[in-house]
């Protein structure tokens, strides 16, 4: 059956391998229950022990010293640091390069792991490690919260723990039924990704929506797949990681939003290297300076002190915008710019003269033609030779500037199939 034009497959895979991953001198009888429960699903669990602190209170069926054997690591290594701590983040270290290889050698399809702060700490660097589809579950008691720093750039799921991970009891045998049942779920079904297409990637966020909704049909149309990336700091680090990994065509950076935060210290910083992953890899690319007038931060309560008196926009209950300054502008400019300067592949710069977001149009909340002007001129001024720039005379929504996006990215597309021909 096809949803959307896409084909969807659910082909049963038997008897599956799936890695139970985790902490088992401290969490052995969760994990062996969570291993029993896969098993009573009709696949094979793989039993695979990361303590540090004592022996496994169960046994593994790969030990902690042959994992870390696996990547050519020593245990003692692992266990010399100088408190748990450092133990943990060892090992956490280790799991990042023993993992995947422990998926090939032993034929593992899934992983499931169950823990605390340190035992979600050491599973989800593992299994940041592997490949974006590969199933991945942690249930924790760190799920509630902010998992960021956990999960990164990868498509894991975190299930909450409900009760502390310690012991077998009446809510944390349904929750850990449930997880065995979910991990197996995911191994059961056989995704299916219709015709593939050279893969383009593009920046959005509500305030460029718009563009973005006006670009995509027409990138589809030359035959192209167009994966969008919502600039929320996550969004952005991940459009980079894909963007490295070698799989991407061509980049539209329309959203740039998220160096704005990293300047000035809003909540959607996407970190020091947004738009650098393009540049370095060639990728035919547009960049335009869309958002750069807003900063995001929290609801208003949770704004610092420090900006009191600033413009501000409430987009939603838990967002807040703050409109950048000239001086801001300037320095954005600058670094927008660096960013270009480096790149080793064709790149071109789109400016929209009548608005960079819905809402710094003229008569909107932040309609700033100073700081606007300011901004353009930092970036085009500081520009090296041989970067094309090109005005558009509308706002960064209209149909008339995605059009142009569109049609630069294609020529910058063809520049590079030219010199491949």
């Amino acid at each position: 059956r096809t949803v959307t034009g896409v084909q969807t497959c659910a082909l049963p895979i038997l008897m599956a391998r799936i890695a139970v991953f985790g902490t088992l001198d401290s969490k052995g009888v969760e994990h062996l229950f969570v291993a029993e429960q896969i098993r009573l699903l009709g696949h094979q669990p793989v039993l695979i022990d990361a303590g540090t602190l004592s022996e496994p209170t169960v046994i593994p069926d790969i030990s902690r010293e042959a994992a870390l054997a696996a990547a050519g690591l020593d245990l003692s290594a692992v266990l010399s640091q100088r408190d748990r701590g450092a133990c943990v983040s060892a090992m956490a270290a280790a799991a990042g390069v023993f993992l995947p290889i422990l998926c090939e050698q032993h034929n593992l399809v899934a992983v499931i792991s169950l823990g605390g702060s340190s035992g979600t700490a050491i599973a989800s660097a593992g299994m940041r490690a592997l490949p974006i589809g590969f199933p991945r579950l942690i249930v924790s008691t760190m799920a509630g919260g902010n998992i960021a720093h956990y999960v990164g750039t990868q498509d894991i799921t975190m299930m909450p723990a409900v009760v502390d991970v310690s012991g077998l009891n009446r809510i944390s045998r349904v929750v850990l039924s449930r997880a065995a049942g979910a991990i197996c779920g995911m191994v059961s079904v056989k995704p299916c990704s219709g015709v593939d297409r050279p893969v383009i990637v593009a920046s959005m966020f509500g305030n460029t929506t718009g563009c973005i909704n006006a670009a995509v049909p027409l990138l589809e149309q030359a035959g192209y797949e167009v994966l969008v990336f919502h600039a929320n700091g996550t969004g952005g680090r991940t459009m980079e990681s894909l963007i490295e990994s070698g799989l991407v065509s061509g980049v539209l950076d329309i959203t740039t939003t998220e160096l704005a935060d990293e300047l000035v210290g809003g909540v959607l910083s996407a970190g020091p290297d947004r738009g650098r992953a393009a540049a370095r890899c060639g990728v035919p690319t547009i960049v335009t300076p869309g958002c750069l007038d807003m900063v995001n931060f929290g609801p208003p309560e949770t704004i610092p002190q420090r900006y009191s008196g600033r413009n501000f926009y409430v987009h939603n209950p838990q967002v807040t915008l703050m409109r950048t300054t000239a001086e801001e502008c300037r320095q954005l400019g600058l670094m927008l710019a660096e960013r270009i300067n480096a790149s080793t592949g064709p790149i071109t710069v789109l400016l929209p003269l009548r608005g960079i977001s819905v809402i710094s149009a003229a008569g909107g909340p932040f309609h700033d033609a100073e700081a606007d002007a300011t901004l353009f001129n930092a970036l085009t001024n500081s520009l090296r030779p041989g970067v094309r720039v090109r005005d558009v005379d509308s706002g960064i929504n209209s149909p008339e500037f995605a059009g142009a996006c569109v049609e630069e990215l294609l020529k910058n597309l063809r520049l590079v199939g030219a010199g491949r021909s």
